[in-house]
């Protein structure tokens, strides 16, 4: 990160989920999603986008996300499941980075479309790599950072610095 002033989001929508006749929060993960989930810890991790702080949606798919990215990041963030963050609006998923205290420089959140995607293009700068938006399929990760504290995180003050999908490794 460019300095202690500076912010790191990442982004992550849950991986593949299957469609068994269940509640929607109630969806499990699919085997592709059992697969991605873990190669996408790996990935942060060489990468070096360790969060400090987690926050998951408490749906299904979302914590079982988790549950196979969390071996692959190399630390033990602390970790909130946000009955919020479900099938939540952009503005919402805005809010709940918001409120983070400032002791945590990187935040890993965790959770579903159309929400996510519409958040990750909306924080990010204009023009810059991000076309008409940003699209983020089953176990895409979106890295995104900004300068001052949580609170600061507003629209089109995030630079998107990476972006991968399961299929992108």
């Amino acid at each position: 990160m460019a300095s202690d002033t500076t912010r790191r989001l990442i982004l992550l929508r849950h991986a593949k989920s299957d469609w068994p006749d269940l509640p929607d929060c109630e969806r499990p993960l699919a085997k592709r999603g059992r697969r991605d989930a873990p190669r996408i810890g790996k990935w942060l991790h060489e990468h070096g986008y360790r969060p400090d702080v987690v926050v998951c949606s408490d749906a299904r798919r979302t914590r079982q996300t988790w549950d196979l990215v969390a071996p692959e990041l190399g630390g033990s963030p602390a970790v909130r499941f946000e009955p919020r963050a479900y099938a939540a609006s952009a503005q919402t998923l805005l809010y709940l980075a918001q409120e983070l205290p400032d002791r945590y420089r990187s935040a890993l959140l965790i959770g579903h479309n159309p929400g996510l995607s519409e958040l990750a293009g909306n924080l990010a700068e204009p023009g810059r790599d991000n076309g008409p938006g940003i699209s983020l399929p089953t176990a895409a990760v979106a890295i995104l950072e900004f300068p001052g504290d949580w609170p600061a995180l507003t629209p089109g003050k995030a630079r998107l610095v990476n972006l991968t999908t399961p299929a992108d490794l």
